[in-house]
């Protein structure tokens, strides 16, 4: 029999801390990865290009790291069910390992690969979990039950054991010259524009492992120790920009939370431990949208809540064009959008005024706002864009769901001097900070600006939506 093991990279695009590939490893050190481009994914009319972008470079990141250990990383195109299973038989390969994924369309696409690699006689092992601290099913109520609420999640979460990075992996030995000359399907890796995308900014964060490693050193020797206080303002350097390396597994989470654990250790005041700590709750966060798509997966298509599943949304189609351009002449609101459109990436505490602002102010469907999220982040991922859109809709998993955020009331508590609006804002950057920060902008202040005026009241659609709100909770009872 064949000692050829293939392993499939998807949102794991590392060679450290990887528990499947350690497992491959395990059973022969003929291995070689393999990542296949999905047209059932790229085609899809939710893809970033940024976030392509960024993949791709991950991509070539890992391929020099194959060959660093001795073996490569061969690119297919197609359904993986499909050039997967060419590829495995044309080499001999005795199995192909990959870690599992909470997604829908990702159970639904691996339990197809498993079914046709069978059936060439072809061992399928895709049975491990590498993405999450903890499987889904560990982490349970007292009843039995995956969690709804967070806070109790996180309890439960944070008093277990957590798993310690896998060790890295040694001296790989690849494909034979005949082996490669026989491999079906394999081609070289392509660019964006290659693939029909286009992203000519710069990318915000630098891919690959390596990368993700010293942006996680630095944010733990630098902020981590200050992070409550400064993480929600966007014109601070305050957040670990890990988000983009996190959905793609540029770095495990075990390492993320081995080095998170270090610092908290070595952190020489209560004041520290508690920054840490709340960054770790930011992890758990993560793992909590991942854990309840997994178990609810009927939230990738809509509400959660019953009051918001017939919902009489405005959705008005020209001021959803200002939200999506950064015009509603709501500064904060507009600096926001203006970041995102213009980096691939926004602050969190930003996404959730812009979230509140389409779905309180505009009254405008969230899944508009989750699809143009999606069409546009670096770190865009299904779990954590939803879980975010349908908390700030009030449709989602929060014990407090009806929660509205003042945009002006935002922008004063956040970013108080006007900085960040400023940064992103150019054409009203000389007008007094009172004026940015509440968006009432006198005419004469306005002049030689094409800066819009509001497109809607807050005080006004802010009742409107409470009392649509109010309706269709006692509607469903």
């Amino acid at each position: 029999m064949s000692d050829l093991v293939l392993f499939w990279h998807r949102r794991d695009l590392r060679v450290s801390d990887n528990v499947g590939l350690a497992q491959a490893q395990a059973r022969s050190r003929r291995l070689v990865g393999v990542f296949c481009l999905d047209p059932d994914i790229l085609k899809g009319d939710d893809v970033a290009p940024v976030r392509v972008s960024y993949m791709l470079g991950c991509l070539a990141d890992l391929q020099a790291r194959y060959r660093e250990l001795g073996s490569e990383l061969l690119i297919l195109q197609g359904q993986p069910q499909q050039a997967l299973t060419q590829l495995a038989v044309s080499l001999g390969a005795a199995a192909i390992y990959w870690n599992q994924d909470v997604e829908p369309y990702a159970q639904q696409r691996d339990t197809a690969v498993a079914s046709a690699l069978k059936e060439k006689g072809i061992e399928a092992c895709g049975d491990h979990w590498d993405q999450l601290m903890h499987v889904p099913g560990d982490v349970r109520t007292g009843a039995g039950k995956p969690y709804t609420v967070y806070s109790p999640f996180w309890r439960n979460w944070r008093g277990q054991e957590k798993a310690v990075p896998v060790a890295d992996l040694a001296g790989l030995t690849s494909l034979s010259p005949q082996e490669k000359s026989s491999a079906v399907g394999v081609i070289d890796l392509p660019t964006a524009k290659d693939l029909g995308f286009n992203w000519d900014c710069p990318l915000l964060v630098t891919p690959g492992e390596q990368a993700a490693q010293d942006a996680l050193t630095t944010f733990c020797q630098a902020a981590i120790g200050e992070y409550d206080q400064q993480r929600n303002y966007p014109a601070v350097p305050g957040t670990s920009m890990l988000s983009a390396a996190l959905k793609f597994g540029v770095i495990g989470i075990r390492t993320v939370w081995a080095q998170a654990e270090a610092t908290y250790e070595h952190s020489r005041s209560d004041e520290a431990r508690d920054n840490v700590t709340t960054w770790m709750q930011e992890l758990a966060w993560r793992e909590f949208y991942q854990h309840v798509m997994y178990f609810y997966p009927e939230l990738a298509a809509g509400p959660y809540r019953t009051p918001l599943k017939d919902f009489p949304w405005d959705n008005n189609e020209d001021l959803f064009q200002a939200w999506c351009e950064g015009r509603t002449g709501y500064p904060i609101v507009d600096a926001a959008m203006r970041q995102l459109n213009e980096t691939g990436w926004m602050h969190n505490r930003c996404r959730m005024i812009v979230a509140s602002f389409l779905t309180k102010d505009l009254i405008i469907n969230w899944q508009w706002g989750e699809k143009y999220f999606m069409q546009r982040l670096v770190d865009g991922d299904l779990s954590a864009n939803n879980g975010g859109w349908q908390w700030s809709a009030s449709s989602g998993m929060d014990p407090k769901p009806l929660r509205i955020f003042n945009p002006s009331t935002q922008a004063k508590k956040f970013d108080p001097d006007g900085e960040y609006i400023r940064q992103w804002l150019p054409e009203i950057r000389s007008i007094d900070t009172g004026s940015l920060l509440s968006g009432e902008i006198a005419p004469l202040e306005r002049q030689g600006t094409d800066y819009p005026e509001p497109v809607v009241s807050h005080k006004r659609q802010q009742a409107i939506f409470k009392e649509r709100y109010k309706h269709q909770k006692a509607k469903a009872g």
